[in-house]
């Protein structure tokens, strides 16, 4: 009877540690998604349709612009990102696996293709 109340404590104890150490102090929402980076330039972006892998949550694009604009999101649902002039970080959020365009009417060019797991 005292093996088995041992196992039964040692079973709760590993439960309970298991449930506390989910989180090593990173940013949880973006899944280990790195940021992208979008430069606008003299009329121009890059990248230009480039594929990236990423993860459901949070997505940050920081935004590098000689003037101010809008990069669309076709996620579901749309989103939009209306950036100033400089140097700027934006996050999105998309919670659905697929393939999500995300682009740039003004210069109509996709920017990067999400491939979201």
């Amino acid at each position: 009877m005292k093996r088995l109340a041992t196992a039964i404590t040692v079973l709760l104890l590993a439960a309970g540690l298991a449930g506390c150490g989910g989180d090593s102090g990173g940013d949880s929402g973006s899944q280990g998604n790195d940021p992208i980076e979008v430069t606008f330039s003299g009329g121009d972006v890059t990248p230009k349709g480039e594929r990236v892998d990423v993860s459901t949550g949070t997505i940050t694009f920081d935004v590098t612009a000689d003037e101010p604009g809008t990069i669309h999101v076709h996620s579901s649902p749309e989103q939009e990102i209306s950036y100033e002039s400089g140097t700027h970080s934006y996050d999105v959020e998309i919670d659905k696996p697929g393939v999500v365009e995300v682009e740039s009417h003004d210069l109509d060019v996709v920017i990067v293709q999400l491939e979201v797991k």
